[in-house]
């Protein structure tokens, strides 16, 4: 998929390699976290995001929303979790001056490179039931 850069007001915005979103189920999540414990906690989520996560008041559907914008983040960059590929590739660091930024590394960070991604936006959402996010990889 490739679109194309536009112009505003006379200044070129950067082109878009890809979009990705995805939604979970917020009880789904809990099931597997009550389930499986720190043991699919640490399999998916970074120690900064699960120390994030596990400070919050609706810590599953932190859980659930980092979850989603990981796999919005696979998919913006044309792949998807695989053998080879960890959750750990990307990490989701939420701050309140910034927001939420990705950070990548392992085959993620060289498939990113490879299609010479300058820059990953993310925005996720929640509510009680869903967790939805979006990521677009730019050039």
């Amino acid at each position: 998929m490739k679109f194309y850069h536009f112009e505003l007001a006379g200044r070129t915005l950067m082109d878009i390699e890809g979009l990705g979103t995805q939604i979970h189920d917020c009880a789904r999540v809990r099931k597997l976290i009550d389930k499986h414990g720190e043991k699919f906690l640490y399999e998916v989520f970074t120690e900064r995001e699960i120390t994030f996560c596990s400070q919050r008041s609706h810590s599953t559907e932190y859980y659930a929303a980092l979850w989603a914008t990981k796999e919005a983040v696979f998919r913006s960059l044309g792949t998807k979790w695989k053998r080879g590929i960890s959750w750990h590739d990307v990490e989701v660091l939420c701050t309140k001056a910034v927001g939420p930024k990705v950070v990548l590394a392992g085959p993620t960070k060289e498939r990113a490179i490879k299609k010479r991604v300058a820059k990953i936006r993310v925005s996720f959402a929640y509510s009680r039931m869903f967790a939805t996010a979006t990521a677009i990889a730019l050039k």
